[in-house]
């Protein structure tokens, strides 16, 4: 009996969880990042440069599980303030987690995009109501996390990472989100939503550049993060593919969303600057994207431990694939064709790779841990203050 006992209770799912609650007790938003990761991967094969046979099947099915994962974990996160309010909201202070919040409405903009691209015109009406919810998360946490950043936060240069990205991205994913929305509707709500977009890039991309100053002197000052931050350089893809994104698409839909008005003429100058603005930025994400290969190369021989972190590996590399099939849509250049489709197979195999990794995580409970307790962020236990409370 005692061996048997000792059996079950080795191959037991979610075995590091004591009970079903500690489920909801230790949910982080940085399982939004899965969303992220599944909804970017989806809508890439969908927008695959070469006919393949059953691809957008795939395509599809992987947004549909995309759907059911965000309800699961948007449940999760709201039972976790619900039922242990207290413990909860010390996540607002957690120098890292909290900058997963920008997870939240980055995953939703996958599915809201999938509804565009999938579910046909029926449910335009219903991407639009989601994407104006999607901009208020956005505001919120760009506002939100860089406050307690400069309020309550313990940060140093030293320590800094492209996770401070994070909450400032949102926003552009937001906007170019927004580019694909407006062919969708009537020229009266497509130019609010151009509007709307512009002003979200802008809310986001030139502070994210900021940060991404900061990394480069951060990087040659203090050299490599810890290797549990290995997959974090990947991070700097996110809002260079976003901006190069938004400038394509909302400069594509303002002269359709702008005829018959005094500021038509300024659409088609934003028509024709989309494209090369947008290319300049590509071009500055080429160099990022090569020092992330070669970043991860090195931390690979020193051994990297998995975390949720390595999420990172999906959604940023995929924005910039979107960004790069877009401009092959535009030009007709082969280059471009050829390198998206690349990007899509490297955006497949780190998305099954990462999946294989989180599903053992899941099912041994080890990737289930409260804000205070995630060793993803290589500072301190802190679980008597965590988890001391609502117990």
């Amino acid at each position: 009996m005692k061996k048997n006992d000792s059996v079950k209770s080795k191959f037991r799912p979610f075995k590091q969880l004591n009970k079903a609650s500690d489920l909801v007790r230790q949910f982080t938003p940085n399982w939004f990042t899965m969303n992220m990761g599944t909804g970017i991967l989806s809508l890439m094969l969908g927008a695959f440069p070469f006919y393949v046979p059953g691809l957008l099947d795939v395509a599809k099915t992987l947004w549909i599980i995309n759907i059911f994962l965000f309800i699961i974990f948007s449940v999760l996160f709201i039972g976790r303030f619900v039922f242990y309010f207290k413990s909860a909201v010390r996540l607002f202070g957690h120098p890292v987690q909290s900058m997963f919040l920008g997870a939240i409405p980055m995953g939703l903009v996958t599915i809201i995009n999938g509804f565009l691209n999938f579910a046909g015109p029926k449910m335009v009406n219903l991407a639009f109501y989601l994407w104006w919810i999607d901009v208020i998360i956005c505001v919120i946490v760009g506002i939100l996390v860089p406050f307690y950043m400069f309020t309550n936060h313990t940060h140093s240069i030293e320590d800094m990472t492209a996770v401070w990205l994070l909450p400032i991205v949102p926003a552009e994913v937001a906007a170019s989100s927004g580019g694909f929305l407006a062919p969708h509707l009537a020229a009266a709500s497509a130019r609010v939503v151009v509007v709307t977009g512009y002003a979200l890039w802008a809310f986001s991309v030139p502070l994210a550049f900021g940060v991404l100053v900061i990394l480069f002197l951060r990087l040659a000052w203090h050299k490599l993060p810890h290797k549990d931050m290995a997959v974090s350089t990947w991070l700097t893809l996110g809002p260079i593919g976003t901006g190069s994104l938004g400038l394509l698409l909302l400069g594509s839909d303002a002269p359709h969303a702008f005829i018959g008005t005094k500021l038509f003429i300024y659409a088609k100058t934003a028509s024709a600057l989309g494209p090369i603005g947008g290319l300049i930025i590509w071009g500055f994400g080429f160099w990022w994207l090569i020092i992330a290969i070669l970043l991860t190369l090195r931390y690979v021989k020193e051994g990297m431990p998995f975390n949720m972190g390595w999420w990172g590996f999906t959604f940023p590399l995929g924005v910039y694939t979107a960004a790069t099939i877009i401009f092959y849509r535009i030009t007709g250049i082969e280059f471009f064709r050829i390198t998206g489709a690349i990007f899509v197979i490297m955006l497949a195999g780190f998305w099954t790779l990462v999946t294989s990794r989180t599903l053992h995580g899941m099912w041994h409970g080890y990737l289930f841990k409260a804000p205070c307790l995630s060793t993803e962020t290589g500072l301190p236990d802190e679980s008597a203050q965590c988890l001391t409370e609502n117990m």
